[in-house]
């Protein structure tokens, strides 16, 4: 245990809304108590990344974003007892620990989510660069954007050594979203049939969830005919183009009963609405993405006994789940690198480029070219 000495870091920093990051060198600043000081060696380029980038949620800057870390210990503050230098971790999001929601093991709704990973600050409001001009951290109680970051340690699940880091990054976040919506939040059942609005990280970790519980009718929905069929290998039992079909009418012919659950990653009101109308009685609709709001048929609803509901970060204690994902993946049967494409740290604007055109379906940054810095 010690301080940090401060080490230069090598950071993308946004500075205004829908500009290119620029890579910059960065003073870390003094380890809290409660923190840990780590080297990454890869992040994840999330969805929730992008929106920030396009100014659709707010947060301070300039800023450095990233919450899909996945890296190496190299000082614990005063506080930190059950990591150490040298431990290898994957990061996820921030949480108080001590509220309702987090003493139950449902950390996403702790009463204090949106300040921990949206105010891009520790909770005493300093930041994790030591520079003249204030740069917003903490992002996700993350900001892995960084070759080196200053993190709370509630955020850190340890790693097994023998397994590459690199490829561990997802599971922060988009992995455990889209599985533990699946798994924690809408407790699909054997035999259940499934539809998935989106084939991203997400939808495609919620297909790979639904294999693992036995549902028997997985069907997916997207735009781009390469994420179908990945979709298909990874379990699908249908899929649907909609931009060679309408949602509706595919819907009905699949499936004219209704579906028993429907998840929906897209955040769009149409597909919502849609969803909603495909229910089964007592079905229930997960909604995972931020979007404009939609219409509810309230007596769709009332009628069948059919739920909506909101979820955050799949519902998970990423504590007890992602070590569950990580065995299922060295099982075999959990596939979700299948997903990743790599891209050195200095093209981290074209791996956002690529994902917002939906060429890549989960960019991974590695860090090779900074370990030593």
């Amino acid at each position: 245990m010690g301080k940090s000495a401060k080490p230069t870091a090598h950071a993308a920093i946004l500075r205004d809304i829908a500009a290119p990051l620029t890579i910059e060198p960065v003073l870390l600043g003094e380890i809290a108590p409660g923190e840990i000081q780590v080297r990454l060696v890869a992040t994840g380029i999330c969805h929730t990344d992008l929106i920030v980038i396009a100014g659709m949620l707010p947060v301070p800057r300039p800023v450095i974003l990233g919450h899909e870390g996945a890296g190496i210990v190299e000082v614990v503050g005063s506080a930190v007892s059950h990591l150490a230098p040298g431990d290898h971790v994957v990061l996820s999001f921030g949480s108080c620990g001590d509220c309702p929601a987090c003493a139950s093991c449902t950390p996403s709704y702790c009463v204090e989510f949106t300040s921990r990973n949206f105010s891009c600050a520790r909770p005493d409001g300093t930041t994790g660069i030591d520079a003249s001009e204030r740069i917003h951290t903490h992002f996700f109680s993350q900001s892995s954007f960084s070759s080196q970051i200053l993190c709370p340690a509630r955020n850190a699940i340890k790693m097994p050594k023998e397994i590459g880091l690199a490829g561990l990054a997802p599971l922060g976040c988009g992995i455990l979203t889209g599985a533990g919506a699946i798994l924690n939040a809408l407790k699909v059942t054997a035999g259940a049939s499934v539809a998935i609005i989106g084939a991203g990280a997400v939808g495609l970790s919620a297909v790979m969830a639904c294999v693992l519980v036995g549902a028997t009718s997985i069907v997916v929905v997207d735009r781009i005919t390469d994420r179908l069929m990945l979709a298909a290998e990874f379990g699908a039992t249908g899929t649907i183009d909609t931009s060679s079909v309408a949602l509706e009418e595919a819907f009905d012919a699949v499936k004219a009963s209704g579906f028993d659950y429907v998840l929906d990653t897209s955040g769009v009101p149409f597909l919502i609405e849609t969803a909603i109308r495909a229910l089964a009685i007592r079905g229930k609709l997960g909604l995972v993405a931020p979007g404009p709001d939609f219409t509810m048929p309230v007596m769709s609803l009332i009628g069948g006994g059919r739920e909506v509901r909101g979820i955050i970060e799949g519902d998970a204690d990423p504590a007890e789940l992602l070590p569950r994902l990580l065995a299922w993946h060295r099982e075999g049967i959990f596939p979700f690198d299948r997903m990743i494409r790599f891209y050195p740290f200095d093209k981290i604007n074209e791996a956002i480029a690529d994902a917002v055109a939906g060429t890549v379906i989960k960019p991974v940054l590695r860090f090779d070219d900074y370990s030593a810095l």
